[in-house]
């Protein structure tokens, strides 16, 4: 194999761009994976996923813990974990035999991350759930153009090693017609003491699948410099399957979760709640990814 990156000359890393949450490409939710890059700069980092235009991409490195660390950026910042990213930078390693099928951890800000892989098929296993602050319908609803009566359960910020704030409504039609607000999102972040309005979003959820396949569906609406909304969270997802799970809105610990079919990238896992309601362990999130291009970047 060739080293996967040159320090001296021109900083160029190989890197795999694959789709998350999809067997086939132009599905799911897409991830660029820098192979080597966890020493670079936030900057560069920042910069890289600025000129994709995904929401996030991962850069990978030697771990004394594990068996890799995995870095994770947004366009604005560094995050300590995201769902999507963790599906695409295992099936990248597995794709380059830098990793066999079976079990791995992952080194990340969030902490060590279990996951197993046969082929293409990703299962991670998120932290226990932590659930904060329960918050006013009313200032959920107008993040996404709402009413609070289409709100049916207290909004609550839940985190599996990222935030978000779990918003269940009504129906698919309801979910549909969700439009960002940038002003009343400013004033959600100002009301939960945030000086940034890309963190603890509202996670939307309804418990219809966009398929016969599904048990929800959901949507994640993000602001600049992000793009307008996330064709799959798998971190949300785990956040969102541990408060139905812990609030009694499902029957069963083991559902198919969808998302992305409005933006013509449908994304589906299968989620597994660990844990009776009231002493959730974790939350395992699985699903496909598939490889849509490798190359080199040169990140000077």
């Amino acid at each position: 194999m060739r080293p996967l990156f040159v320090l001296e000359k021109d900083m160029a890393f190989e890197f795999d761009w694959v789709d998350a949450f999809t067997g086939s490409v132009f599905g799911g939710n897409g991830c660029a994976v820098v192979h080597g890059g966890a020493a670079l700069s936030e900057a560069v980092c920042r910069a890289y996923v600025r000129e994709t235009s995904l929401v996030e991409c991962t850069f990978t490195g030697p771990s004394d813990v594990a068996d890799i660390r995995v870095r994770y950026f947004l366009a604005s910042r560094e995050i300590p974990f995201a769902g999507h990213p963790t599906v695409a930078t295992v099936v990248a390693m597995r794709r380059r035999g830098m990793i066999t099928d079976g079990p791995l951890v992952l080194e990340t800000a969030a902490g060590l991350v279990p996951v197993s892989v046969q082929g293409d098929y990703v299962t991670m296993t998120q932290n226990r759930p932590e659930f904060g602050a329960t918050v006013d319908a009313g200032l959920v609803a107008a993040v996404g153009g709402l009413k609070a009566s289409d709100i049916v359960h207290p909004p609550q910020i839940v985190s599996t090693g990222l935030p978000f704030c779990i918003t269940l409504v009504r129906d698919r039609a309801t979910l549909a017609r969700a439009t960002l607000d940038q002003r009343a999102l400013a004033d959600y972040a100002t009301a939960q003491g945030l000086k940034i309005t890309d963190v603890m979003e509202p996670f939307w959820v309804c418990l219809e699948g966009a398929t016969q396949d599904g048990d929800t569906f959901s949507r994640l609406l993000m602001a600049p410099p992000s793009p307008p909304e996330d064709p799959f969270t798998g971190s949300a997802t785990g956040c969102m399957a541990a408060y139905l799970w812990a609030n009694d809105l499902i029957k069963e610990p083991i559902f198919t979760a969808e998302q992305g079919h409005g933006l013509g990238r449908a994304g589906k896992a299968r989620v597994e709640v660990l844990g009776p309601r009231d002493e959730i362990t974790g939350v395992k999130v699985s699903g496909q990814g598939a490889l849509v291009m490798s190359g080199l970047a040169h990140l000077e």
